[in-house]
């Protein structure tokens, strides 16, 4: 579950929005589209380089385990150590993110990331706990880069044009994810495993380097508070907007039950019910086309009422759990995993364009970072327990509480203040 900024600032209660960076202001009157802006392409190919980065080590690593170069539980403690970094550097990253350079942030923990990964490579059949300390700093780098990707964004790319950019993205990630399997699976026949891992290391280089410059730093040198005063002013600002903090526990409560059941329960259906792997297969590959569909549908569209379309989006995630409850036609089951693959990009493209509207600037990779810190850090919580409920309650009640859980959690934010517009509502204007 995946998870993802604006250069607006407040007057009056009222976003008013500034000159964006040079490169984005030139560019914005010489193309009416984002795809034409230089600068936006090179941060859409740094981010997509990073995205790529990120989904493929565990793919490859899981290629080692043909090989007995790793154990499953060998394999477990690498990726449980990367997720511990990203978790540790995802607040960090944001306050860094906020104090300096947006663009400096990405370099550096990108290089960071570039460094450690053939230390990974290296360990392989060598000593796990290498290769864990190793993983450990390449998601410490990938933890520090989400929230600077976010607001470099918003630095790069004008107001207008911000939700086809996010769009963009997006449909680049669910393309690599869809197309990359085969091609690794591919290349495995002719490269060793350490070379394939040394590729992701290229993957993050390039995440280094291409992003263009956005603006200076926005917190002035001498203004700077200690890291945990600059946390608490991240999540004062967060609690500013109500409708974020309610789209983000709907976010969290999604990933963490409807995410799981596709990761846990999903496997044990196809097998058990289906007697065959096919399902599982089929159903994944349907919620990233459903993805790749819903980037396209929402770089264009623009409903009036787009927080509560982006709500709706977000619940129907739980068709997904919803359709394994009871043994119905395939065709249902991937059908159900269509709509929410479509329904999650629905909501992620107008929530991070929302974001990077709607927060201060200088505050926007702390918001971010508490984004990715909640929604995509809880993933794993729900991971590890529905296994033991599963086992506990059976499949049948588990899933229908996911589904229940994705359906219901939306609808509760969409009762939030701004939740309609994803935005903070206009103070009331009261006559003499």
């Amino acid at each position: 579950m995946v998870s993802s900024v604006d250069t607006r600032v407040e007057q009056e209660h009222r976003p008013v929005t500034p000159s964006p960076a040079p490169q984005a202001s030139a560019t914005a009157h010489r193309r009416g589209s984002v795809l034409g802006d230089p600068a936006f392409l090179r941060l859409w190919a740094g981010t997509t380089a990073s995205g790529l980065a990120t989904w493929a080590l565990p793919f490859i690593l899981g290629l080692a385990l043909l090989d007995r170069s790793l154990t499953a539980v060998g394999l477990g403690i690498v990726l449980a150590a990367r997720t511990a970094g990203f978790l540790a550097a995802v607040p960090v990253g944001g306050m860094l993110a906020d104090r300096h350079s947006r663009r400096g942030v990405v370099l550096w923990s990108g290089l960071a990331a570039a460094a450690a990964t053939p230390v990974v490579a290296a360990g392989l059949g060598r000593s796990v706990a290498l290769m864990a300390l190793a993983a450990a700093v390449v998601g410490v780098g990938q933890g520090a880069c989400r929230p600077a990707f976010q607001a470099l964004t918003a630095e790069v790319v004008d107001e207008p044009r911000r939700q086809s950019a996010n769009a963009a993205v997006t449909f680049a990630v669910r393309v690599t994810t869809l197309l990359a399997p085969g091609l690794v699976a591919l290349l495995s026949v002719a490269v060793s495993t350490p070379a394939l891992v040394l590729a992701t290391a290229a993957l993050w280089l390039a995440a280094a380097v291409l992003p263009a410059r956005g603006a200076a730093a926005l917190t002035p040198k001498g203004a700077r508070a200690p890291f945990s005063a600059e946390f608490a002013d991240g999540v004062r600002e967060a609690r500013r907007h109500p409708w974020f903090l309610a789209g983000l526990a709907a976010l969290t409560t999604v990933i963490a039950t409807g995410y799981s059941a596709t990761g846990v329960a999903l496997p044990l259906v196809s097998r058990e019910t289906y007697g065959t792997e096919a399902v599982l297969a089929a159903a994944l590959t349907a919620y990233t086309a459903g993805a790749m569909g819903g980037a396209l549908l929402i770089a264009r569209w623009r409903p009036k009422a787009q927080g509560w379309a982006a709500l709706a989006g977000l619940a129907c995630y739980g068709f997904a759990p919803l359709s394994l409850l009871l043994p119905v036609h395939p065709a249902a089951v991937i059908t159900a995993y269509v709509l929410a693959g479509i329904g999650i990009e629905l909501f992620n493209v107008p929530w991070f364009t929302a974001t990077q509207r709607e927060v201060e600037p200088a505050k926007l990779a702390r918001v971010s970072s508490l984004d990715f810190l909640l929604s995509y850090g809880l993933a794993p919580v729900g991971l590890a327990l529905i296994a033991p409920a599963i086992a506990a309650f059976g499949t049948g009640p588990v899933l229908g509480f996911c589904a229940l859980a994705c359906f219901a959690a939306p609808a509760a934010a969409a009762l939030a203040p701004g939740a309609r517009g994803f935005s903070r509502p206009a103070p009331e204007v009261r006559g003499a």
